[in-house]
């Protein structure tokens, strides 16, 4: 399966990101099930559950580059959305409202032990040699049909930093200026962050061969703890 080329889309600031894979339709029977939760039905969280489980540790292992701990985390993400699913009032789609749950936990996980979300001395070298660029704009090397797996393996390549920033902005769709207020930097920061990380991968998109065999995603258990 190939993903067409978005990694260097920049969303209009009027709309959010559409991010780098693209969303799922509204799932059927969804609304009903989000609805029966909220009433305290446990059979209907656990088709929550289900439905989003896989998406939810994707995003974990994205993040984390660890397979132990995104499936850890994927079962806290769903246990805390157990505690707060009536804050949930449907302003946006359901799934989107979840990742950002769970992008929130994730990083205070981070925080908690010691961990630096971003190098604060990657700032934008004005005096960089490189040609001039828009950061953020879109990169026409990096677009067209890049292998979904191929890609997963250079995303997990990325160092931690440029990770981060790398699936916030282009696979989740935040705007930089919501990245710097979840990861406590510049905007400036952010971007700096993500332009290196987009030269990286086109680095490491050269030569597929030369990829660590990172673990591709695979879900946590198939219902919910």
């Amino acid at each position: 399966m190939s993903c067409q080329g978005q990694l260097m889309t920049q969303a209009s600031p009027a709309r959010p990101n559409p991010g780098l894979f693209k969303r799922n339709p509204p799932i059927a029977g969804e609304a009903e099930a989000i609805a029966a939760a909220k009433r305290g039905d446990a059979e209907a969280f656990a088709k929550l559950y289900n439905l989003h489980k896989r998406r939810v540790y994707t995003l974990c292992l994205r993040m984390l580059g660890n397979v132990s701990a995104a499936e850890d985390m994927t079962q806290n993400a769903f246990l805390h959305l157990f505690r707060k699913i009536n804050s949930f009032r449907g302003e946006s789609a359901f799934s989107t409202w979840l990742h950002r749950l769970t992008v929130n936990l994730v990083l205070m996980q981070l925080r908690k032990k010691g961990l630096n979300l971003v190098s604060l001395e990657e700032t934008i070298n004005p005096e960089d040699d490189s040609p001039r660029r828009d950061f953020g704009s879109r990169d026409p090397v990096l677009t067209g049909s890049v292998d979904r797996v191929t890609l997963e393996r250079a995303v997990a390549a990325l160092p931690p930093g440029y990770r981060m920033v790398f699936v916030l902005h282009d696979v989740e769709g935040y705007e930089h200026n919501e990245i710097a207020g979840l990861l406590d930097c510049s905007t400036g920061n952010s971007k700096s962050q993500l332009h290196k990380a987009r030269l990286r991968l086109r680095e490491l998109l050269r030569n597929p061969s030369k990829l660590p065999q990172s673990p591709l995603p695979h879900g946590p258990a198939e219902s919910a703890k």
